[in-house]
């Protein structure tokens, strides 16, 4: 009689998910508080304090489902699935934000950083900074694949760290 092991997909999924949807609520939050222009230290660390959760929370249930056994690349599978579901969950929440929710996000984001641009660089011109805003603007939509690789990182680091903590193998016997 053989036991069934853990499918690490199925928990990739299911906290990628979570983790998403958690993502799009802390999201929707700052829209309803008027601070989702906000992108200090305190809200990109709340956003990356939801992800770390909830990767370690799917490897360790993976674990838990496991028979308590669980392996490094097991641990690295979760991780980055994890982060790369609910990256996904994140830009579809964005593109869907920023074109149907608020059009004029991007266009307010652009302007905040043309104040904060002329107020750190005093010696530039209006037209040099428009000049990069423009520049920014033809790049803007590589930040999807982006986020998505950045988050995969995450994932893969985290998994690590966690699977290095959490391992325990299978007995040979």
């Amino acid at each position: 009689m053989e036991n069934s092991q853990a499918d690490t997909g199925k928990f990739s999924l299911n906290y990628g998910l979570i983790v998403g949807a958690v993502g799009i609520a802390f999201g929707f939050m700052l829209y309803t508080m008027d601070m989702h222009y906000e992108r200090g230290l305190a809200v990109q660390g709340t956003q990356t304090l939801i992800l770390v959760v909830g990767i370690v929370l799917g490897i360790f249930q993976f674990k838990k489902a496991n028979f308590n056994f669980l392996t490094i690349s097991e641990a690295l599978k979760v991780g980055a699935g994890v982060a790369l579901i609910a990256g996904i969950l994140g830009i579809l929440y964005f593109y869907v934000f920023s074109n149907y929710v608020e059009p004029e996000y991007m266009d307010n984001m652009y302007e905040i950083g043309k104040q904060q641009a002329l107020e750190s660089n005093p010696k530039l011109t209006e037209e040099q900074i428009d000049q990069g805003i423009e520049m920014q603007k033809s790049f803007a939509w590589m930040s999807y694949p982006l986020i998505l690789i950045i988050n995969i990182v995450i994932g893969l680091i985290v998994g690590l760290i966690t699977g290095l903590v959490l391992k325990k193998d299978k007995p040979a016997y």
